[in-house]
């Protein structure tokens, strides 16, 4: 597994064009992206909108072209009570334009029926597009963990619906690596790689997950078994926020190389 790539989460909202340039220079040739851009912390960074800006599209278009680099996963897609997915048309369509090939979504709706209802509506939707769907057990939102995750993708029954495997997200939900062994390589569409302790850094999981997180090998989590339980060809995408380093005045590729350098060898052990 040596499809390395870095996730937007990482970056806090930095403009779309400056993160493929990062990507670039850290040699990984797969990125995720947000549509939408909202600071994350307070960086300096100008909000954007990919659906809204024609332009921007094209910018980064072309810098994706320059640098051969893919988006590789569409994220930030949510299911929400009383919401409807079929709002998210627009947003699929601009994914289409730049060929970015699937979508990760989560749900913060408490009902687990409706949940699965509209993940199948999204996945529906997406596939018109040419564009496939994976879903992110998160603790803490509706989609909690692996068996909820696995649930969802039975309910939905479509080879193009699978799950999002978050090292963090699944090991504090109480999942091992044998647990990864014993799911259907097919069921599994896209990793992110980070690390972190067994126990809880913050009250707020989601605060730690979206802010502070460690480098592979940094933390507890028992990654090199993780990765060999999972299929080798998947993109494995390094998700590795530092909120505090950010702050301090280090840059998004001086924060994401020492990362990226870890997840190189910690996959390369896992390889041996």
């Amino acid at each position: 597994m040596d499809h390395l790539g870095i996730g937007y989460l990482s970056v806090f909202g930095l403009p779309p064009v400056e993160f493929v340039e990062v990507a670039a220079a850290l040699e990984c040739r797969f990125i995720s992206m947000f549509l939408q851009g909202r600071p994350l912390a307070p960086l300096g960074y100008p909000p954007f909108s990919l659906p809204n800006d024609a332009a921007l599209r094209t910018d980064l278009d072309a810098a994706l072209r320059h640098h051969g680099v893919s988006i590789t996963l569409g994220d930030g897609f949510l299911v929400v009570p009383r919401g409807d997915v079929r709002g998210c048309a627009g947003d699929l369509d601009v994914m289409a334009e730049l060929g970015i090939p699937r979508l990760n979504v989560v749900s913060l709706d408490a009902d687990l029926g409706r949940t699965f209802d509209e993940f199948a509506v999204l996945a529906e939707l997406a596939a018109q597009r040419g564009i496939a769907t994976v879903v992110e057990p998160v603790p803490g939102l509706a989609v909690s963990d692996l068996p909820t995750a696995l649930a969802a993708v039975r309910h939905v029954g479509r080879p193009d619906f699978r799950l999002l495997i978050d090292t963090m997200h699944v090991s504090r939900s109480g999942s091992t690596p044998a647990d990864l062994a014993a799911i259907d390589p097919e069921h599994i569409g896209y990793v992110q790689l980070n690390d972190t302790t067994r126990r809880p850094r913050t009250p707020d999981y989601l605060e730690e997950a979206m802010y502070e997180r460690l480098a592979p090998g940094d933390g507890e989590l028992p990654l090199r078994d993780m990765i060999r339980a999972l299929p080798t060809d998947l993109v494995c995408e390094l998700e590795v926020p530092q909120r505090s380093l950010a702050l301090a005045g280090v840059s998004p590729a001086d924060r994401l190389r020492p990362c990226v350098e870890a997840a190189r060898r910690v996959l390369a052990e896992a390889a041996g």
